[in-house]
């Protein structure tokens, strides 16, 4: 009987270093887990304010919004191809459209039934998805950093004719970006949304990649990339400036913005 008890002493003594150690681990990460879902705010997205800030894709009616539902399935085969789901986008420089593009293919992907999207407002020193969206400053993604445990309560679902998708919107300006983006707190906030959503495809707006070390930082631990560049904007040395920095990382598409060529009129919508 002495015997038995202390073999069950042991197991409980074991089992209780168990939690101790997952729980030093967690606190090593910086995060608190929880329900992901227990504090998301819902949004309802204005029409109106979408359209004045180009972002389209709310809708089949909206025949603007065509051409970025044929990137999202040329997007999507090459996620799904490759079991990716953590998606760079950026741009050479600023002005070429990479935050649009960024929204328009998280609301053209939450259109698929079956399909859900996450949209991550990475470029600190210049967040611009929060304005693009309509939402209101306040907490976002340096909040999370800051103090990890409020990711659910920094994200928002947004939802648009009966289309919703997640998304973490920046707030403020922050001149340590380039730390942050380095940083084992911003390793441990991606290791937590790729844990818990697992099921989402995860697009991350990050800067423009020539104009500091952010994105480069970050590349790693993104999937794939997806490159928007703009006629009038980018250069031949531009792009392949990006080609130098991106050749260890797969980029899904090249986005031409501003071209002023037109599709055909095959659906007699031109």
């Amino acid at each position: 009987m002495d015997s038995i008890r202390q073999a069950v002493e042991r197991a409980r003594a074991a089992e209780s270093t168990l939690r101790n150690d997952a729980s030093g681990l967690a606190d090593l990460a910086g995060m608190t887990r929880q329900d992901p879902f227990d504090q998301v705010t819902e949004v309802l997205l204005d029409q109106a304010h979408l359209e004045s800030t180009r972002i389209v894709a709310h809708g089949i009616s909206n025949q603007d919004g065509r051409c970025y539902d044929m990137l999202r399935t040329q997007v999507l085969q090459e996620l799904d191809q490759n079991d990716w789901r953590f998606l760079a986008v950026t741009s050479p420089t600023a002005g070429c459209g990479k935050t649009v593009t960024a929204c328009n293919l998280a609301m053209s992907i939450a259109r698929l039934p079956g399909r859900s999207a996450f949209l991550v407002d990475l470029d600190l020193r210049k967040p611009m998805v929060a304005k693009y969206l309509g939402l209101q400053k306040g907490g976002g993604v340096l909040s999370v950093l800051e103090n990890p445990a409020t990711l659910s309560a920094a994200m928002l679902q947004v939802e648009i004719n009966q289309s919703r998708f997640l998304v973490l919107p920046g707030s403020e300006f922050c001149a340590a970006s380039s730390e942050w983006m380095a940083s084992q707190t911003m390793e441990a906030l991606l290791k937590t949304i790729k844990s818990d959503f697992r099921t989402r495809v995860v697009i991350f707006d990050l800067p423009p990649l020539l104009l500091g070390d952010d994105v480069i930082s970050i590349l790693p631990r993104m999937d794939a990339a997806l490159l928007v560049t703009s006629v009038g904007n980018t250069s031949i040395s531009d792009i392949k400036e990006c080609q130098r920095h991106l050749r260890r990382t797969p980029v899904v598409r090249v986005v031409v913005n501003k071209a002023t060529e037109t599709a055909g009129s095959y659906y007699g919508y031109y």
